[in-house]
């Protein structure tokens, strides 16, 4: 009698069919490889670096102080009754999150070549990895907000409980976007050189050192299309109870996001499945 002899399960993997498909199942089983890939990037960020994470403090801050003096004195831009230094530093803490992310996550599937062309795992983990580990220094950042808020004697309302809200909703921007950058960098790479030029054009037409308050009302919901209006002004409200957003551009910035998230996927998840050849 020769013993037998155990055969390995042939494990067979496929592109997905169907126009949409986002496996939670399979997502969920590699969260130990998203774990893995944001903790990556957050220790390669600071490697080597002479003050470690207190860039984290110093870019939203030296900004502050820029548009502070800038907008703030030299052209006198209202800041709704704020402190304008606590105003503009509460529209660049979600920004500057928002900025980090997309241009990280925009660049992560090429820069993550070897993975891809050799291992199988959910593609849609690389720039999901590259969107939530800026979340460690919006993290520290937030910090020196609380610090700045008690020096003018500003205090938070009610209104931060609602603040976990309107930070998922930047992160849902940012994974929207990134999922788009981060596929077409794959085609195309001169969509490297985009990305700059999209984040600065992007903040200015972002509330970030002016009011929303200074746009006519008429245009005010078009003007809410772009989906950072509804984050920025909805931070700035829960965080420092400034006037009431309006709730209509909070709204249709929210309906933005979502459409954007669900476009997003699908033409990620159509375009992966070339993401080995091409890459």
């Amino acid at each position: 009698m020769f013993p037998t002899i155990e055969r390995e399960p042939t494990v067979v993997i496929q592109p997905r069919q169907g126009f949409f498909s986002l496996d939670l199942k399979t997502l969920w089983q590699y969260r130990e490889l998203l774990y893995f890939l944001v903790w990556r990037d957050v220790k390669v960020r600071y490697k080597q670096t002479a003050i470690g994470a207190t860039w984290a403090i110093l870019q939203p801050l030296l900004s502050m102080m820029v548009f502070t003096i800038v907008f703030g004195k030299l052209a006198k831009l209202s800041s709704d009754g704020l402190p304008y230094p606590i105003f503009a530093y509460a529209g660049l803490l979600p920004w500057q999150y928002f900025s980090q992310a997309i241009s990280n996550s925009g660049l992560s599937l090429v820069q993550s070549e070897n993975l891809i062309s050799k291992l199988y795992f959910p593609r849609l983990i690389v720039p999901m990895a590259a969107t939530l580990s800026p979340l460690v220094d919006f993290t520290v950042s937030f910090m020196v907000l609380l610090g700045l808020m008690a020096w003018y004697g500003t205090s938070a309302t009610w209104g931060i409980l609602v603040l976990p809200l309107f930070i998922l909703l930047a992160l849902s921007t940012a994974l929207s976007v990134s999922f788009f950058l981060s596929a077409l960098y794959v085609q195309y790479r001169d969509v490297r050189y985009t990305i700059p030029f999209l984040v600065q054009f992007w903040m200015y037409a972002s509330p970030v050192v002016y009011s929303v308050h200074l746009i006519p009302e008429r245009w005010r919901i078009i003007y809410s299309l772009n989906p950072m209006v509804g984050v920025i002004e909805g931070f700035r409200w829960a965080l420092l109870g400034k006037a009431q957003p309006d709730l209509w551009s909070v709204a249709v910035s929210a309906m933005v996001v979502m459409g954007l998230l669900g476009a997003g996927l699908v033409y990620f998840q159509r375009m992966e499945r070339t993401f080995a050849d091409v890459i």
